[in-house]
């Protein structure tokens, strides 16, 4: 049976995607040579579930429980902006950007789709959902001089809010890692609309 490797998420207006670009090139710019591996920022999206290899067959079930999970949801704004790491300043994995909601509805969103894909055998997360943009990860034998240098790169870097968007429907993407990075298909697109 073919596995698909899936995810749920939010795709980028091209004006954040503009502004990511322009913002991992300062940080390639300062950091340490060699130490992150960056996302192609044609790639960055909001992951609201990560669902692994998913089986070819449960593609369709997914995305009804996706439709259901969106049903009653409205078109909503968020903005982009703040510089963080996981799981922290001092041992950074990942160089993330923060995601912004005042009014609750993604928190809500992504709780309605953690309870529809569950039954299907997707767990909830036992982690806080943290809405973040990943721009890169550390790679693994970057040395701990680097990666502090970087945690302080992070930390000392104001860059305010990059922007804001409608958020207008919500996709089940395909991700085939290839060596040139991942490359994403929209399997199915689910329209917001209250």
């Amino acid at each position: 049976m073919e596995r698909i490797r899936t995810f749920i998420a939010i795709e980028l207006d091209e004006s954040i995607k503009d502004e990511l670009t322009k913002l991992q090139e300062q940080l390639k710019g300062k950091a340490p040579q060699g130490s992150v591996r960056w996302v192609r920022p044609g790639g960055i999206h909001l992951t609201l579930k990560f669902l692994g290899n998913v089986p070819a067959d449960q593609i369709e079930e997914i995305a009804r429980a996706l439709q259901k999970s969106c049903q009653g949801f409205a078109p909503f704004s968020l903005s982009c902006g703040g510089l963080g790491c996981f799981p922290n300043l001092k041992r950074p994995r990942v160089v993330w950007v923060g995601i912004q909601e005042e009014t609750g509805t993604l928190a809500q969103l992504h709780k309605a789709i953690e309870e529809n894909v569950a039954p299907l055998g997707y767990p909830p997360e036992k982690r806080k959902f943290s809405p973040h943009l990943t721009l890169g990860r550390v790679q693994k034998r970057v040395g701990s001089g680097d990666r502090r240098r970087l945690g302080e790169l992070v930390e000392t870097l104001e860059i305010g809010t990059l922007g804001q968007m409608e958020v207008r429907s919500v996709n089940l993407m395909r991700s085939d890692l290839r060596p040139g990075g991942a490359v994403y298909t929209r399997l199915a697109e689910v329209k917001l609309e209250g």
